[in-house]
């Protein structure tokens, strides 16, 4: 029953659990330290900081991104489809990008990429799938490539979903929409490349 909890509603017990801490960049210790923000926090303090659930979601969505970017690494020596070229060079151009930025924000909540505990994250290759796909080329290749960006692209979406529904960052909340919106997109033209 355990592995039914989906990520974010652990990381909402988390956050009760760590009385609502909240980080806001420039800021002293004092203030990083001073729990939950209330209604009558000014919205530039509530768009620059960054609560647990969004450290959390970068946490979670650069290795996310880094696995995409991987993926679509790949292609260039795996396949000579221009359709897959074309879509893989979109994918690394779009993500690669997020990654820095989502690094930026750890940087400026002082957290770092360890979140302490394991949790899964949606749509990720396996390493035992990862290894079929470096080795697979052409044809073959494009269809596991297409397969497992579906699945990838979908997980994010799910996750992007998640923090749009508990951030009050504006920089988070735009992320996330870019993610679902571009991401759902690049499924649709998946499906319809899989025939």
């Amino acid at each position: 029953m355990r592995k039914l909890v989906a990520p974010f509603a652990l990381a909402s017990l988390l956050v009760v659990g760590l009385a609502g801490c909240v980080i806001v960049p420039g800021q002293t210790t004092d203030a990083q330290h001073g729990g939950m923000m209330n209604d009558g926090d000014s919205d530039s303090d509530t768009s620059s900081s960054f609560d647990m659930n969004d450290v959390m979601f970068a946490q979670m969505m650069i290795p996310h991104h880094e696995q995409a970017v991987e993926l679509a690494t790949l292609a260039e020596a795996n396949t000579t489809n221009p359709k897959i070229l074309d879509l893989a060079s979109r994918i690394k151009s779009a993500q690669a990008p997020e990654i820095e930025q989502m690094k930026g924000w750890l940087d400026s909540a002082g957290a770092g990429m360890d979140m302490n505990h394991s949790m899964p994250m949606a749509g990720i290759v396996s390493e035992k799938d990862m290894a079929t796909i470096r080795n697979a080329m052409g044809a073959e290749f494009d269809g596991l490539f297409l397969v497992h960006m579906i699945a990838h692209h979908q997980g994010a979406i799910d996750m992007a979903k998640d923090v749009v529904e508990t951030s009050t960052n504006d920089e988070v909340i735009t992320l996330a929409n870019n993610i679902i919106t571009s991401q759902q997109a690049e499924i649709d033209e998946m499906n319809a490349l899989l025939g």
